[in-house]
């Protein structure tokens, strides 16, 4: 089973956004209410035995359950009767509410993320509409929807022959509504197989990526063309009183300008990503959590590169343009000599060239790098260096590349050296 998600831009009618805006509400109520009886459940259970606390007290019955998805969806239909305002909204909608509230407490261990929070107006953005019923679903740039009706939408692409419309996920964004159609078609995709020209990839903050084949590449600052403009909006902003019309306007212009932000440096990766994958039979890149980086001194600068949606995007990309992707090890990519694979010591961050003491091996450091992660690569495959690198004209090296004798050290590989 295949699955993939397009967007869309929504052309909704008045009617329509009402009825959005109003499902949001519902839904966030439905959120906040299950969470807090999450929490009062838990927390009723951490009182001591023999004492109870001077001022106040759950009184949650020992014998009420927890409150999982399950219980909570029986609930809410028994509720429907006290509030009708709850059956204004689609069922299953509200049900899958609750599923994601079940996961993020899922995810609190399986994942070590955060505690569920509570959400205002401003932080519920979307729901799910898991099924869309039977009968003609798509009509040109058009699709049926729940309690909504036909609601146009920016046909930006076609959906591809054979996929069929699985759910919509309906998102508010600071540029208006977008459609999320999950597709499916019962088709099974086979793995890539690594074969062709290696490439390897090295991400930094120097340049964005270095390649292993002497491309450099400079990294784009998104924010820093955009950050004066947003300063000064957020300087109007503290002197707004809350809760007032003023605040509210501010708010949405200072939302639009982070989503320009942020769309702008999701094309660049995407064009980015294709780019790399032309002339490449292979994509090796390092693994690295890059939330370690976000936290030091330069993480400003790392969350504007985004390299983990890059990293992501270029995975994506290299499955569906048939190119073989992995991770390889990245401890002393920079320490380590690409040509004779000798430990060379540790760089500061000012040294940029790489200059090899024992093979006269001279290149940009961080396009060693890259080589480094290419050898890598090729070598967790079971393969020599030389039968993919041979000939690919690496940048530093001014002699013609030929391969070695086999070597019978570490395991049999060959090593690659210049013709004399």
């Amino acid at each position: 089973m295949l699955s993939l998600t397009y967007e869309y831009k929504a052309m909704p009618t008045n009617e329509q956004i009402q009825q959005i805006e109003h499902t949001l509400t519902v839904c966030r109520k439905v959120w906040n209410f299950a969470l807090r009886e999450r929490k009062d459940w838990l927390n009723s259970r951490k009182c001591p035995i023999n004492s109870c606390s001077i001022i106040s007290e759950y009184i949650t019955p020992a014998d009420v359950p927890y409150p999982n998805y399950y219980e909570q969806a029986n609930a809410l239909t028994r509720a429907k009767a006290e509030f009708p305002e709850l059956a204004t909204v689609h069922s299953q909608v509200l049900q899958q509410v609750l599923r994601k509230l079940e996961t993020a407490f899922v995810d609190m261990s399986r994942k070590k993320m955060g505690f569920p929070r509570f959400k205002n107006k401003y932080r519920m953005r979307s729901f799910v509409y898991p099924q869309l019923g039977k009968g003609q679903v798509l009509k040109d740039n058009q699709i049926k929807l729940p309690q909504l009706g036909w609601m146009e939408y920016v046909k930006s692409r076609e959906i591809p022959n054979g996929f069929k419309v699985k759910q919509v996920r309906v998102v508010r964004k600071a540029s208006g509504y977008f459609l999320m159609l999950t597709l499916e078609c019962d088709v099974n995709v086979p793995d890539t197989v690594a074969s062709g020209h290696p490439r390897g990839i090295d991400l930094g903050l120097d340049k964005f990526a270095a390649t292993s084949d002497g491309e450099l590449i400079e990294r784009p600052r998104f924010l820093n063309t955009l950050h004066r403009k947003l300063k000064l909006l957020q300087r109007r902003l503290k002197n707004k009183q809350k809760g007032s019309n003023n605040r509210h306007k501010l708010n949405r212009k200072i939302a639009r300008l982070h989503q320009r932000i942020s769309d702008t440096r999701k094309n660049w990766h995407f064009k980015l990503a294709h780019k790399l994958c032309n002339d490449a039979g292979m994509m090796f890149v390092e693994d690295i959590d890059f939330r370690t980086w976000a936290k030091g001194m330069l993480g400003k600068h790392t969350l504007d590169a985004g390299f983990g949606q890059f990293v992501e995007i270029l995975k994506w990309v290299c499955w569906k343009r048939g190119v073989y992707f992995d991770k390889v090890h990245k401890d002393y990519t920079s320490q380590v000599c690409p040509q004779c694979d000798t430990h060379t010591g540790k760089k500061e961050l000012k040294d940029r060239i790489h200059s090899c003491q024992s093979c006269g091996y001279t290149t940009h450091r961080d396009v060693a790098s890259a080589q480094v992660i290419r050898n890598r690569g090729v070598n967790a495959l079971g393969r020599s260096v030389e039968e993919n690198a041979c000939g690919d004209g690496l940048a530093g090296t001014g002699n013609r590349l030929v391969k070695s004798q086999r070597s019978k050290k570490k395991g049999g590989e060959a090593r690659l050296k210049p013709a004399s």
